[in-house]
């Protein structure tokens, strides 16, 4: 018998469950337990998600109307700025999700058995803490359960489970990690930012070097903001509350969107206006999240030792390389846009942050497929991270389907609100069927990492990706010098193929933590339901 209390049939019985990817299609749309589950999650988390590509639009059709220069110019730094954050935020922000749900998990359990154990007024039986020891990772039972509140004094009998402000040693990690990243994020981009836009193809004789080179360097005084703020949304992830970030988001870009306009025509200043409104945006963000986390946790740790940097360390290296390897394909296509010049990146800038703003609402699903799953995981609830997994994919591609048709007529019909420049708004027209169709295949591949994350195939995930990384750049480098700005949307097109076809090869296998899909029991259960 396997430690996780699941057998695996013989060999001979083995089949790959591709089936489970289509288990109760036909409840798509049911509002049972747990799609209602799903969407209070992924709802709130999605207008989140998207609220801030939705004000960087904004912020694209006012710097627009400056000019196509100021416009590429702006497309490149974001595209600099956006790298440099997903590098060292991404990470951090899904390790915290999922250790969160981990340990609210096992707080939760552990405080059923304490109950137990003071009505029947005796010593702790063992078989209930080896029950619990098995719902986390051997390495990590002694912190989980320091984590989940239980504050052990020399007697067993005595302990205590904090029911209102609790410490969670993984919050307090993410703060100060996000502090310190933040900081150095900005030191590197303002005294890096001149070399940096020359890799991205902005050299010094270009047009665009100028203002890209002031918007860049104003931008980056929100980096600690915005790392901060998105590490406190980890947080709250883990916590299944995705409607704190929201409404922290919203106030954030409502404060953007009024002072764009103020500071970049009022007050004269141009695209530094666009730079500094976002810059208070963050700020006022991530001043809100703060306000509301020190109402729920106790964001000081007892010592610097109860802080899991190692923990930390561990799964954040593995997921590090796999943003790396996701981000540079992305900004490896920025650069190769703005070497063909300032018309067809001004157009590029406008189409991937169309590309990446509808794709982000299906973030708000992968949000809630990895919270979902982590707790599953965490109790060893396979039925239900099952149902949880196919239920979030399969609304990830009616997501996507919608999103082609709303995106597609959306942007074809107008193109004119960000750019009245002829030759832009040809090259957006080129743009527009590629942006369009990757749509279902964009939703189902950004569903696949919340539900790896959630499963805490950290390792599959970044392995998988850096494969997909060599395969894209390859794809990049060839398809852009044979057919430019054509060449550099079928490339990424590959690059999200790639994407989601590593996510169906993990599950749809039956390997990793998907390995109890192969099971005659299991199987049979499912079939039944």
């Amino acid at each position: 018998m396997a430690e996780d209390g699941y057998q695996p049939p013989p060999e001979r019985n083995w089949k790959m469950p591709l089936s489970i990817f289509f288990k109760d299609a036909r409840l798509v749309f049911k509002m049972d337990a747990l799609g209602l589950e799903i969407l209070q999650i992924a709802f709130p988390a999605a207008l989140a998600l998207a609220a801030d590509p939705i004000a960087s639009l904004i912020d694209t059709a006012f710097i627009g109307s400056l000019g196509p220069v100021e416009l590429a110019a702006v497309g490149v730094s974001i595209a600099i700025f956006h790298q440099a954050s997903k590098v060292t935020i991404l990470p951090l922000v899904s390790i915290t999700t999922s250790f969160v749900a981990e340990e609210e998990t096992v707080g939760r359990i552990s405080n059923e058995l304490l109950k137990v154990e003071n009505l029947e007024k005796g010593s702790p039986k063992s078989i209930e803490m080896e029950e619990l020891k098995h719902l986390m990772a051997e390495e990590d039972f002694e912190t989980t359960v320091y984590n989940s509140s239980i504050v052990t004094s020399s007697n067993p009998n005595k302990a205590k489970f904090e029911s209102k402000k609790r410490h969670i040693p993984s919050a307090s990690t993410a703060l100060v990690v996000a502090s310190v990243l933040g900081l150095l994020q900005t030191i590197f981009l303002i005294s890096l930012a001149k070399p940096i836009l020359g890799f991205m193809g902005v050299k010094s004789g270009s047009p665009m070097l100028t203002p890209a080179l002031r918007y860049l360097t104003l931008r980056s005084l929100g980096a600690p903001a915005v790392l901060l703020s998105l590490a406190m949304q980890g947080v709250f992830r883990g916590f299944k509350d995705t409607k704190s970030p929201l409404y922290a988001t919203v106030a954030g870009d409502v404060l953007n969107i009024i002072l764009d306009p103020i500071l970049i025509f009022s007050c004269h200043l141009g695209i530094s206006g666009a730079a500094i409104a976002h810059v208070l945006s963050q700020y006022l963000m991530s001043i809100i999240l703060l306000c509301q986390l020190m109402k729920k946790v106790d964001l000081l740790p007892p010592s610097i030792k109860d802080l899991q940097f190692s923990r930390f360390l561990k799964k954040g290296f593995l997921l590090l390389v796999r943003v790396i390897a996701v981000t540079f394909c992305v900004t490896l296509a920025a650069s190769k846009a703005a070497r063909l010049g300032p018309t067809p990146m001004a157009a590029f800038q406008i189409c991937l942050q169309v590309w990446m703003t509808s794709s982000l609402l299906a973030d708000g699903l992968a949000v809630a497929g990895q919270a979902i799953l982590a707790c599953a995981f965490a109790e060893k609830d396979y039925a239900k991270a099952t149902a949880a997994a196919s239920r979030v994919l399969q609304m990830g591609f009616v997501l996507g389907l919608g999103l082609a048709v709303v995106v597609g007529l959306g942007l074809q019909f107008g193109s004119g609100i960000f750019s009245k420049d002829k030759d832009v708004l040809y090259f957006i027209s080129i743009g527009v069927p590629f942006v369009a169709a990757t749509q279902p295949i964009n939703s189902i591949a950004f569903v696949f990492d919340g539900v790896n994350f959630g499963a805490s195939d950290f390792a599959y995930s970044a392995f998988s990706m850096v494969t997909v990384a060599i395969v894209s750049i390859a794809s990049l480098l060839l398809l852009t010098k044979s057919y430019g700005f054509v060449g550099i949307w079928f490339a990424l097109t590959i690059y999200m193929v790639l994407r989601m076809f590593a996510g169906i090869w993990r599950m749809g296998t039956g390997t990793g933590p998907w390995r109890f899909l192969r099971g005659r029991l299991f199987s049979t259960l499912v079939s039944v339901s």
